[in-house]
């Protein structure tokens, strides 16, 4: 079985809450197109449906956003309302390379930095298949390079867990200061999409399935090599060097399979690494505001970023 020589964490002592399994009841998979020719319409449908939960957290939160640019790259900067850390966080949102926006990805990232109090930075970085990799990675690359001057961490979900991943590859590469800590949610860190997951989970995970990803990473790599570490950071070479990292996940995720395998590959290394696994929840399940295991997850999150901050700087 997957997690039987894993140290992983079950947070929820295997018990998915009721509006979990509400969600579970009244969300039947459905097949999402995204074929090339799909995608704008599939942008502005997702980016609709989550403005009211967007608009929720910002008011719950309140935390204010604005536009800025770092490096030439357009950023969505999220700032708490309250003292403020002396850290920054950049986050990378996720949408498989294809889809997602830095606004889309505040039902998490406002939270995170209300409860942090750290100023949060979100690259809007250029999507794939106008702009297939490595555009990602280099807009993201330039974002960083200007925030790793000064103490932050570095969070990602799903693509953007990936890129986070990638980030950390291509800086270590670089001789570029690493984020004192990163916190990786279901991250998509193999583009081979192998994993046993993707198919023991395929129509079990209400949000994406086999089929999705697929098309997300034949738009992303393009003629390139999915191995590429660069590409799938999963095959990258890590080191003790790394920063701890918090991985999150749910037994109904997609992905699942790659957490786990990722968690295994940077132990390996010697990272230290905290794997957290939901039972009875989907891939980035963090994303729904309506679930209080998301906030309780996010708040663990923010925990781990403040306590490996702290400790790292003194």
């Amino acid at each position: 079985m997957l997690l039987e020589n894993s140290e992983f964490l079950l947070t929820n002592q295997g018990k998915p809450s009721l509006e979990a399994l509400k969600i579970l009841s009244e969300s039947p998979q459905a097949e999402v197109d995204r074929s090339a020719e799909k995608l704008p319409e599939l942008r502005a449908k997702t980016k609709s449906s989550i403005e009211p939960a967007v608009e929720r957290a910002i008011i719950a939160t309140q935390v204010s956003i604005k536009t800025v640019s770092i490096a030439g790259v357009e950023c969505l900067e999220v700032l708490p309302n309250g003292p403020a850390a002396d850290w920054t966080i950049l986050y990378c949102f996720g949408g498989g390379f294809v889809q997602g926006s830095p606004f889309e990805d505040l039902t998490i990232a406002a939270p995170l930095c209300a409860v942090t109090g750290a100023k949060i930075i979100i690259p809007n970085y250029r999507l794939a298949p106008e702009h297939p990799w490595p555009a990602a990675v280099d807009d993201g690359f330039s974002v960083y390079q200007e925030l790793s001057k000064q103490p932050f961490a570095l969070v990602g979900e799903s693509a953007g867990g990936n890129l986070a991943l990638s980030l950390m590859l291509r800086a270590n590469e670089g001789r570029l200061n690493l984020p004192h800590a990163a916190a990786l949610l279901s991250p998509w860190c193999d583009l081979s999409n192998s994993g046993d997951s993707q198919e023991f989970n395929n129509g079990r995970d209400p949000t994406l399935t086999t089929q999705g990803s697929k098309a997300a990473a034949r738009h992303y790599v393009g003629d390139n090599d999915p191995h590429d570490p660069l590409i799938s950071p999963i095959n990258g070479t890590f080191s003790e060097g790394f920063p701890p990292c918090m991985i999150t996940t749910g037994t109904r995720d997609l992905l699942l399979s790659q957490a786990v395998r990722l968690a295994a590959v940077l132990r390996n290394a010697g990272v230290q690494v905290d794997l957290h696994v939901w039972e009875g929840l989907w891939h980035v399940f963090e994303w729904d505001d309506r679930l209080p295991e998301a906030k309780k997850s996010i708040g663990e999150i923010a925990l781990f970023l403040n306590d490996n901050l702290s400790a790292g700087r003194e």
